[in-house]
């Protein structure tokens, strides 16, 4: 990595796509395939990155929006924009000071950030040195007591609410940082929960799959043992299905993030924003909606909220942000977003989130 990665952003990034170029030159190459790669042949990650581009919007002229904002508020935490940083692990792999430059670069522009279960950063050290609003996500260990260790903690240390991943059971198959053997460098890890990564013990003649990983895949009962775990908000993430978000409703979740993992797990799935106008019309109202995978632009933002997301989360651009700028990157990122979102809602004649809705989108009409 070259030094100048720590203290400026370079001069001709205009864009959160500019990043990705400079990361590429600085991370090493399986820390670019881990970081970059997705499953199979990435055709969902192809799709994620062209899906918003189809959905065209309608402005509006002569608009009164001088009192203009894009405030929220997400389980009592008051946001100054929808931009939430994705729980991405190890990101140690892009910058020294990994999830803490995160949570830094989120806090300077009042945002929200969401720890990783495999950061490699504990969660203590994060409570500690940063003060900005905070979610964890959750993923469940082997056995409950080590999964309501990690749980309790968060509360301990000020997180104010727990993002459960349920898509990732296993990875995706035939991936790119599988080409490439990826291993951790031997200065990241997983230091909230050091044996996270441990391959399933199977019999002879088992799969590694269905008597192996699945084996001790969380199901619909262990969310429900989590609602009655903890005192804090339950989010998951990882819904595409709408018959699966209309289970999570049954099973008392509180949000939901329509996500395909940025294409890391199953290929050929669906994009979040192809799915989420049925499942916002099968939750209207009652729970928050997140969407991510794919966001790269204030308009792609603007789309999410007009069809039902109440927030969005980025991924892939914090960690080429990282490599890039550090946090400064981050935040940079961070401020492109939300520049863009006010510039798209101004043009849209929307004067709040709330005024966002599908009849600023063409394809609806």
């Amino acid at each position: 990595m070259s030094a100048s990665y720590l203290s400026q952003i370079p001069a001709d990034i205009a864009s959160l796509d500019d990043y990705k170029k400079y990361a590429k030159k600085n991370l090493s190459e399986q820390a670019w395939a881990y970081i970059a790669g997705a499953s199979a042949d990435e055709v969902t990650l192809r799709d994620n990155a062209t899906a918003y581009q189809k959905i065209k919007l309608l402005n509006r002229v002569l608009s009164d929006v001088r009192q203009g904002n894009t405030a929220i508020e997400l389980f009592g935490s008051r946001l100054a924009h929808p931009i939430i940083t994705a729980p991405i692990a190890y990101q140690k792999l892009a910058h020294p000071d990994g999830e803490l430059a995160t949570a830094m670069a989120a806090q300077a522009q009042d945002g929200m950030f969401v720890l990783s279960t495999l950061a490699s950063i504990r969660l203590e050290e994060v409570a500690e040195k940063t003060s900005g609003p905070r979610w964890f996500q959750l993923y469940f260990q082997k056995d409950r007591a080590q999964t309501l260790e990690l749980v309790q903690r968060a509360e301990a240390n000020g997180y104010s609410a727990i993002m459960v991943t349920v898509d990732s059971p296993i990875n995706g198959l035939r991936n790119r940082e599988q080409r490439c053997q990826f291993q951790l460098p031997a200065d990241v890890s997983a230091v909230n929960c050091p044996d996270a990564l441990k391959t399933p013990n199977i019999g002879q003649g088992d799969s590694m799959v269905f008597q192996g990983f699945m084996a001790q895949a969380p199901s619909w009962q262990d969310i429900q043992w989590l609602k009655d775990s903890t005192r804090l908000p339950v989010i998951i993430k990882g819904i595409i299905n709408p018959i699966d978000a209309n289970l999570a409703q049954d099973a008392g979740a509180d949000g939901l993030v329509i996500s395909n993992h940025g294409g890391r797990t199953l290929d050929t799935l669906p994009t979040p924003v192809d799915v989420l106008p049925e499942i916002y019309r099968n939750t209207r109202g009652r729970i928050p909606l997140i969407v991510d995978s794919g966001i790269r632009r204030g308009t792609d933002v603007f789309k999410a909220l007009a069809l039902g997301a109440s927030a969005v989360m980025i991924g892939r651009p914090i960690m080429f942000a990282l490599a890039t700028a550090g946090p400064l990157g981050v935040a940079h990122v961070i401020r492109l977003l939300r520049d863009e979102l006010e510039l798209t809602m101004a043009l849209c004649g929307c004067e709040n989130l709330d005024h966002i809705d599908d009849d600023c989108l063409w394809q609806n009409k």
